[in-house]
């Protein structure tokens, strides 16, 4: 059964600055500032929700299908997905723009700024959900806001399950467009802090909205996740990770796994525990898409953390 992804493919650009913000930006100065900072260490990842999503999904033994908008610039991703052996047919180049990318600086207190550009992302609604055939289940990951609006009910006009991810396009919808997604989804995920902004927003508690979703699951971090389904809270345990390197990605590594879970039919529990797996072992690994695993290897894991065959 193949995975429909709709979401971003991105560059993020991630730049190490050898010292403290705070050193060089003078708070009596800020409304007049202009700061530089030297950063010799440099280093340029693979990400976007889509791209990130499907790497871990392909981990598994899934069939991801990303369906995604890229710019000129694209050449290097295409080129990795299909050494990856990622079906890129719904990836359309959009002339005259850029792929979306990130460009983050760090400092030795891991603070960071960061600048973003949607480019290409913000065309997302030109591609449409029936071009792609075989669908089983899908996802509406952080894109373009017309896209994400649009391939939410197509997905649902197909009478193709879905989970929604807000992530941090969270913002850009109200309270009226996040209850409209709530009712056409299947599934919703979101984060600790994005599950305190969708109360807010839409003025309902989380088990009053979990109520329109067959399962809402909410991510704490390294206190594990959350599942609020058929008037339950199902708590899932965090997996081990061997070393705590870099969170980027981890989010989509855990989405991953909900979606191999809920493609297998499996138990929340069960998807739970393997979707908690999936962002450990990103998180021993930097960028996105950098961890290396055979099937065997997260099987073997698997059973290590949660003591059951999965």
């Amino acid at each position: 059964m193949k995975t429909l992804i709709c979401g971003s493919m991105a560059y993020d650009t991630i730049m190490v600055f050898g010292d403290r913000f705070k050193n060089h930006i003078l708070p009596e100065q800020i409304h007049i500032l202009n700061v530089a900072f030297l950063v010799p260490d440099m280093r340029r990842e693979f990400g976007g929700c889509a791209g990130n999503i499907a790497y871990n999904l392909k981990l598994l033994g899934g069939e991801p299908l990303i369906m995604a908008t890229v710019g000129d610039d694209s050449a290097p991703y295409m080129h990795r997905l299909k050494h990856l052996g990622l079906d890129a047919a719904h990836v359309r180049e959009v002339a005259g723009s850029f792929t979306a990318q990130a460009f983050i600086t760090t400092d030795l207190d891991d603070n960071q700024i960061t600048a973003f550009h949607p480019g290409a992302m913000t065309h997302s609604h030109l591609n449409k959900i029936d071009d792609a055939r075989g669908v089983g289940l899908g996802i509406v990951s952080p894109d373009g806001r017309d896209g994400m609006l649009q391939h939410a009910r197509e997905f649902r006009a197909a009478g193709i399950p879905f989970v929604f991810d807000p992530g941090q396009g969270l913002p850009m919808f109200d309270g009226a467009e996040l209850m409209a997604f709530l009712k056409l989804a299947d599934y919703c995920t979101v984060n600790d802090y994005e599950a305190r902004l969708l109360t807010e927003r839409t003025g309902l508690p989380l088990e009053r909205l979990a109520e329109e979703v067959k399962a809402l699951v909410v991510t704490l971090g390294g206190s594990g996740s959350r599942i609020y389904t058929s008037g339950r809270c199902i708590d899932i345990p965090v997996a081990p990770p061997e070393a705590v390197i870099d969170p980027t990605g981890c989010g989509d590594a855990y989405r991953a796994g909900l979606l191999y879970g809920i493609g297998k039919g499996w138990e929340w529990e069960k998807t739970g525990r393997l979707a908690s797996l999936m962002g450990s072992l990103k998180i021993a690994h930097r960028g996105g898409q950098n961890h290396k695993l055979a099937r065997t290897d997260i099987e073997a894991r698997y059973r290590a953390a949660f003591g059951e065959m999965l």
